[in-house]
C-alpha cells in the first residue's frame, strides 16, 4: 500500500515541474525501498537524540548517504514539543538504569534543569543512544519487511488474476 502511494506521488506532474524548477536532486526524493528505509532509520535515529534543530541534522547527513529527505525530516517530528518531555524522561531513566545511577526526582523548572544539568546529561545521552539505535534499527527492518511482503502479496494476486 505505501509503495503505491509513493509511486502515485512520484508521477505527479506538478511535483516534477517543482523539482526541475528548483533543481532538487531526484535521488533525495526517490521512493524506493532502500531510500525510504534509510530515511526512516536516519530520521528516527536523530529524533531520539536530545538536541535543537534536528531537521538540520538530517540535512547535514545528506552529503554522506542518499535517502528520501522529506521522510527523514518527517520522522524527526516523532519527538515533537508534546512528546519530548516524556521521551527525554524515559531516556534519562533508561540511561540511569544502564549506568547504575540513582535517579533524582525531576521538576519541570528552568532552575532545576540549570542546577542539575551535569547530573542528568550523561544518563540522558546514554539512554538516547540506546533508544536511537534500537528504534531506528527496528523501524529499518520493519519497513524492509513490510515492503518486501507487499511486493510478494502483489505478485501472488497478479498471478492469481492471470491464471
Amino acid at each position: 500500500m505505501i509503495r503505491k502511494i509513493f509511486k502515485k506521488i512520484s508521477t505527479n506532474k506538478k511535483l516534477k515541474t517543482f523539482i526541475k524548477h528548483h533543481k532538487v536532486p531526484f535521488e533525495y526524493l526517490s521512493s524506493s525501498r532502500k531510500m525510504v528505509s534509510k530515511a526512516v532509520f536516519i530520521g528516527l535515529f536523530i529524533a531520539f537524540i536530545p538536541m535543537p534543530m534536528q531537521m538540520l541534522a538530517v540535512l547535514a547527513v545528506m552529503p554522506f548517504t542518499r535517502f528520501n529527505v522529506p521522510i527523514a525530516i518527517a520522522m524527526c517530528w516523532v519527538s515533537n514539543p508534546f512528546t519530548m518531555p516524556l521521551i527525554y524522561y524515559i531516556e534519562y531513566l533508561t540511561g540511569s538504569f544502564i549506568l547504575g545511577i540513582e535517579t533524582t526526582p525531576v521538576e519541570m523548572t528552568i532552575e532545576w534543569f540549570s542546577n542539575n544539568l551535569k547530573d542528568i546529561f550523561i544518563p540522558l545521552y546514554i539512554g538516547a543512544a540506546f533508544y536511537s539505535i534500537v528504534f531506528s534499527s527496528l523501524a529499518y527492518y520493519l519497513i524492509n519487511h513490510l515492503w518486501r511482503s507487499s511486493i510478494k502479496r502483489n505478485k501472488k494476486l497478479h498471478r492469481k488474476d492471470r491464471g
